[in-house]
This record gives C-alpha cells, structure tokens and sequence, in this order.
C-alpha cells in the first residue's frame, strides 16, 4: 500500500478520512480517527490542527519513556506513530474482573513516569491505559499533558470508580505505596 507520507504529499501534506478507506478504523472521537497501517503503526487524523500540536508535542517529550507510543513522522493534521497490540484496562477489568498487584504496580509505574517525562497531569482515563502482547503497559492520548495540572489521578479513579475497582485499586496502592495512598488520600476524602 501506499505510505502515508505519500498519501499526504498528495494532498498538501493533509490527510483526509477518505485517503484511509483501505486501512482499518480503530477509533473515532470528538478529536480525530486512528486507523491500523501496519502490524505496527496507527496514524491519527486530527480535527484540530490545535489538538495536533497538543499531541505531538506530548509525543515527542515522552520519547524517552517506554510507556509513551514511539512516534514515527507527522504532518500538520496527522500524527504516524506506534499501535499497541493488545487490550486496554477497561477490558482488563471486565474479563478478569479483579486487578492483580501487578496491575497496580505497572499503573503506579505509569503515573511516576508521566511524572518524571516532565507533564503536569500525572492522569489519564481508563480506556487510555494499554496493555500491549508482552504484557507493557503504555499509554495513549496525550493532548492534556501540558496544559492540565493534576498531580492526584482523579479521572483514572473516577473510572474505576463506574466500573466498581476503585477501592480494589486503592487498596493496592495502599499495601503496595503507603506514601503515594496517603498523598492521594487528601484529595478523595
């Protein structure tokens, strides 16, 4: 198939829904739609060349972590980067219903590496938290790095909150980081 840089170079370095009929849609939200090109890249059309900047900024300060997608190339409304392979933690929890301690370790991992790539929010939703076939976790949607300040994960709790593992997951916490359970502490009680 065609590369995406191709693709993009003709259409002045755009891309459009209709130049990815061929590629499987994997998503499709209020700031763009992702679609498979290979076994191991997705590509990211934005709505919002805003959005885009957001992203790609994000993208390429979280490089150096292993839970930030690798990023491949981008254009003014699309971003090429890696496609995890594998199963998102909302799933995770309706199969197995139950977390394991290594869950909650790797989330805490997670959080300390948003922390430590240099975002202010040190958040993310449930549905954004993957689990790829080695079992890595990595997460994706990234334009809120920079421009929300939250050091306490209210919204990944609030999810687990509506799926009814908040407590399972706090709990974890507590036995497994008695300093990041008494941090957060101030902020849910």
């Amino acid at each position: 198939m065609e590369s995406i840089t191709a693709i993009a170079a003709r259409n002045k370095g755009n891309l459009a829904l209709e130049n990815l009929e061929k590629y499987k849609q994997l998503g499709k939200g209020g700031d763009g739609a992702v679609f498979q090109i290979s076994h191991n890249k997705c590509v990211k059309i934005f709505w919002k060349e805003k959005t885009q900047k957001l992203e790609l900024e994000a993208l390429k300060k979280g490089q150096s972590s292993p839970i930030i997608p690798r990023l491949y190339e981008y254009g003014s409304n699309y971003i090429v980067m890696e496609y995890v392979n594998g199963y998102n933690l909302k799933k995770y929890l309706k199969e197995k219903k139950r977390f394991s301690d290594s869950k909650i370790r790797q989330i805490l991992y997670m959080l300390s590496e948003l922390k430590r790539i240099g975002f202010l929010r040190h958040d993310t939703e449930v549905r954004h938290i993957y689990f790829n076939e080695k079992g890595e976790v990595k997460v994706i949607d990234h334009k809120r790095a920079f421009t929300t300040d939250r050091t306490y994960p209210r919204k990944l709790i609030s999810g687990l909150e509506k799926l009814g593992y908040a407590e399972e997951f706090l709990q974890g916490v507590k036995q497994i980081s008695p300093t990041i359970f008494n941090e957060w502490a101030k902020y849910y009680e």
